[in-house]
């Protein structure tokens, strides 16, 4: 129970990666507040964490609007006291490549992601600040923004710069012993999010829709480690950034990428199945 009692804040609510981070949080003793645009992700999210034994709160909101980001804080520190961990996980994904994504298109992706990120961070490290709450804030980013991939430039592009958000705001924030870092999941095996769709009764589908290129991979091929990573084990990563066993690390990214980042560019691991955990 290494966030026993501690309130954490988590946009972007979705069944999938953010909702897996946010179980892995309740089940190390933290009170959630569920962030989320969509009311019924909202409403399902804390429903199912206050199943599971947690406190926890759902708040709708708009992460590219300062007064709603505003009032979402007051609101959650109202509900649950003052907040010790933020993950800023809300984004929206347009896949279009360069010559076709619209300009409006492409803003609209640094908006939620980065600008997203830049509000929630703002107002919630003042008011860790206001508490003396040395917190931890950690920002979730994508392989994405560390590679170029095809057919999806603003998302990609969002990444990248949340990568360098994260360094400065860290070095803004270390003097009131506030820990920014960023932790950054690649494709993820959407059977988790799947069969949390299903058991919060809500409509979710995996980002990629349209059939692969036939000039890339495609499922666990190319990943070193032999399958993708699940939001399970991006919560583990999670809740150690947020907990006093990282309390020297900040300004870091954090890869849970089962070495598809780090892989030489001609070596092709293919498709190999490990065993689960």
């Amino acid at each position: 129970m290494r966030l026993r009692g501690r309130v954490a804040l988590v946009t972007g609510c979705g069944p999938n990666i953010n909702a897996g981070i946010a179980y892995g949080l309740a089940d190390e003793g933290a009170k959630l507040v569920c962030v989320d645009r969509l009311a019924d992700y909202v409403e399902a999210c804390a429903r199912a964490l206050r199943n599971r034994g947690a406190e926890a709160v759902g708040l709708t909101c708009d992460v590219t609007r300062e007064d709603e980001v505003r009032s979402a804080v007051v609101q959650a520190e109202a509900a649950l006291g003052p907040i010790d961990v933020l993950i800023n996980g809300a984004a929206l994904q347009i896949r279009k490549g360069l010559l076709d994504v619209a300009p409006e298109e492409f803003q609209r992706q640094l908006e939620v992601s980065l600008g997203g990120a830049l509000l929630f961070t703002k107002h919630v490290a003042r008011f860790m600040i206001e508490h003396r709450r040395r917190g931890s804030i950690i920002n979730i980013g994508s392989t994405e923004g560390q590679q170029g991939n095809i057919g999806n430039i603003g998302y990609g592009t969002a990444k990248a710069g949340l990568l360098h958000f994260t360094r400065c705001a860290a070095m803004e924030l270390a003097e009131f012993g506030i820990r920014v870092n960023s932790l950054s999941p690649t494709g993820t095996d959407p059977a988790e999010g799947m069969e949390r769709a299903a058991a919060w009764g809500v409509t979710w589908k995996p980002g990629l829709q349209a059939p692969a290129r036939p000039d890339t991979s495609s499922g666990d091929q190319g990943v070193p480690l032999g399958r993708r990573p699940a939001p399970s084990h991006y919560a583990r990563a999670a809740v150690f950034l947020a907990s006093d066993d990282a309390e020297m690390i900040t300004g870091i990214d954090l890869r849970v990428d089962g070495g598809a980042v780090s892989r030489y560019w001609r070596w092709n691991p293919g498709t190999k199945i490990l065993p689960a955990d």
